[in-house]
């Protein structure tokens, strides 16, 4: 099942934004479902957050760095977030230049929460890359630059699941023989919910591993009607394969909204959590320092280097403490979940 119109649509990168646009575009949508599910027996279910134990009614929150290792500008921003506990999670893309020297900090840093961005296109027209397992042994994710496709429906096209499951596992082994077993795993671009295909083999080598994915709570009928209207393949198949994924679930999950200036790309964001209804969230962004280096490879390099200056901003931190939130991790949700 392919849905390559759609996914096109929200995946081709475009002047003025982050350049790829993923599933986390389905957060607005996901943030005004607000009714309840009910069980057998007429009783209000618990939410994710709940389900680990934290309080009732809380909103449960992640800030979670992608693209790390994609450049050294990513990793400086990464690091001095997560030293100052100014976010609370990362994920680095391993077959990027610079992925190696974050593994490094990571084994150094073995109290922060660092897992894989695992990665299936190489989306800026100069800087790019190809995957971790030799290239003839995944020919469908070989663009004809010999570089991994630009753009999600690149890879649904031309890509098996085989092939998939090949590149994500070679890339979870480089990080353990490099001596880092990864925090978690998600998905750059938000490829391997571009097809029900992909998804079987993302939940199964997660559960192989014991490494929780971002898999997404699906019981809620309007959050499936909600990923389908964005041209995800949520058929019945994915949407069983989520009631049997055997590790934790996100309630929600959403990305930092843009801003034509910093003090509206906060006030967007502020606005992004007082919508969020209670619940168990993952929020990412992609912070960056500033180079003329970030400016030749992304035209989105503004956004980056404000998401790497506004969570250590006063302001942003007294309206979190305001709102109550209570932000957690990955390693935090797992030491809760085998409870």
């Amino acid at each position: 099942m392919k849905t390559i119109t759609k996914l096109k649509s929200i995946t081709k990168p475009t002047a003025g934004v982050t350049g790829y646009i993923n599933i986390c575009m389905l957060a607005i949508l996901i943030a005004g479902f607000t009714n309840i599910e009910l069980n057998a027996q007429n009783k209000p279910t618990k939410n994710w957050a709940e389900k680990l134990g934290y309080p009732a009614g809380k909103k449960v929150i992640m800030l979670h760095a992608d693209d790390i290792g994609m450049c050294e500008e990513a990793n400086i921003a990464a690091e001095t977030q997560l030293k100052n506990d100014h976010i609370q999670s990362a994920a680095i893309m391993m077959p990027c230049p610079n992925a190696e020297e974050f593994v490094t900090w990571a084994i150094k840093n073995p109290k922060k929460d660092v897992g894989l961005h695992l990665t299936l296109t190489s989306e800026w027209q100069e800087y790019r890359w190809g995957p971790v397992t030799n290239a003839d042994e995944v020919p469908g994710l070989i663009d004809p630059d010999g570089k991994l496709w630009h753009e999600v429906p690149g890879v649904v096209q031309h890509a098996s699941a085989e092939e998939v499951e090949k590149e994500i596992r070679a890339q979870i082994e480089k990080s353990i023989a490099l001596g880092y077993r990864p925090d978690h795993i998600d998905t750059h671009m938000g490829t391997l919910f571009g097809d029900a295909r992909y998804v079987k083999v993302f939940y199964k080598v997660a559960e192989e591993y014991g490494i929780p994915a971002n898999a997404i709570e699906l019981s809620d009928p309007k959050v499936v009607e909600g990923f389908r209207a964005q041209g995800y393949p949520m058929d019945d198949s994915v949407i069983k394969l989520s009631r049997d994924y055997s590790l934790p679930k996100l309630d929600f999950f959403t990305s930092a909204p843009k801003g034509n200036t910093y003090e509206e790309k906060i006030e967007n964001f502020k606005q992004l959590i007082k919508n969020l209804p209670a619940g168990l969230t993952e929020i990412i962004f992609h912070p960056s320092v500033e180079t003329e280096n970030l400016k030749g490879i992304t035209n989105s390099w503004q956004q980056r280097v404000w998401e790497y200056k506004m969570f250590s901003d006063p302001d942003l931190i007294k309206f979190f403490e305001d709102e109550g939130i209570i932000f957690t991790n990955w390693k935090e949700i797992m030491k809760r979940f085998k409870k």
